[in-house]
């Protein structure tokens, strides 16, 4: 009995040039099979072999799509003193009929735009439709790929974007530019990019004893924000201050407090999965400043490894290796 393996490294998923609206699909989809029941996926659990650094495994199945699958995935924040990403990771789909692996592949690329696949559904439901400014806290490969996702849901006409980081903050710039169309302003404060904007994505490193900065008074009435460092970058204070706070996953936020990397959040409204399948209501009205700290779930990275997968197969793209 022969079982091959397709293998697609990081360059081979880049080669696809898949198509940001099939991403933002995949993931709301996944969002609705969990607002709907359709998906077994545990919190995921964790390792922490260094200071503020991370590995965790991330199981999941979708009934709805019937799809199977893991994603080993690390985070270390010296890793760009490296010259090293600070994500890393893999991602194994499976059969479900048989649970035989049916393909593995480099989970980076998959990483930074199924998490901004993520921000962008939560924009969709939760944002104000008129929302045209944007602050960016944090211009890495997060900052990049929610810029980009965020554009196909709302009309962005302005980025202000701050990184202590010049070489980041110049790298976003060029590539806001040259993939969004739009110009950058660079803040020179975190103060400074929220002020005013519409639509807040914060970026930076996760980590356990963070310095936050963001106070309450900086953010006005109809903002949507958008924490992917946790509550890096936000005091508590200014999380109190939001009339709804949602998540992607209950669960795995308690069990982000219990552990330590998220302090204790007073009011959760419900999970972002009920918005999309219509159990619970999204933004009513237009002064409402909303956040939604999506955590990262599996059934995210499964679904767009499985989009990944079939599109790779139909381009013939990819390294077939033998396991069995």
């Amino acid at each position: 009995m022969a079982h091959e393996i397709l293998y697609l490294s990081y360059k081979d998923v880049e080669s696809l040039n898949i198509e940001p609206d099939l991403i933002i699909a995949a993931v709301e989809d996944s969002f609705r099979q969990k607002g709907l029941g359709l998906v077994e996926m545990p919190p995921k659990p964790g390792i922490h072999p260094r200071k503020d650094s991370f590995i965790h495994a991330m199981p999941a199945y979708l009934k709805g799509s019937d799809a199977a699958g893991l994603k080993w995935i690390s985070g270390n924040p010296e890793n760009p003193k490296r010259g090293l990403p600070y994500i890393a990771g893999i991602l194994i789909l499976n059969d479900p009929e048989t649970g035989f692996p049916i393909a593995v592949m480099d989970a980076t690329w998959l990483t930074a735009y199924r998490t901004a696949g993520a921000t962008a559904v939560a924009a969709k439901y939760l944002a104000r439709r008129e929302s045209e400014v944007l602050a960016v806290l944090g211009c890495g490969t997060q900052g990049r790929s929610n810029t980009l996702m965020l554009s196909k849901i709302l009309p962005i006409k302005t980025v202000r974007a701050y990184d202590i980081n010049e070489r980041a903050l110049a790298s976003y710039e060029a590539f806001v530019r040259e993939r969004v169309g739009i110009d950058v302003i660079k803040a020179s404060s975190p103060r400074e990019a929220i002020e005013g904007s519409d639509v807040i994505v914060t970026a930076g490193l996760l980590l356990k004893e963070p310095n936050p900065v963001i106070e309450a008074d900086w953010v006005k009435p109809g903002v949507s924000a958008f924490p992917l460092d946790y509550d890096s970058y936000w005091k508590s204070s200014a999380i109190a201050s939001m009339d709804k706070f949602y998540t992607d996953d209950i669960e795995q936020l308690l069990y982000s407090i219990k552990g330590g990397w998220i302090r204790p959040i007073e009011r959760i409204f419900g999970e972002l999965g009920e918005v999309v399948a219509g159990k619970k209501p999204g933004r009513e009205s237009e002064r409402e400043r909303i956040m939604c700290m999506n955590l990262g779930l599996a059934c995210h990275d499964v679904a767009v490894g499985k989009l990944i997968y079939e599109e790779a197969r139909r381009k013939g793209v990819g390294t077939h290796l033998p396991w069995l």
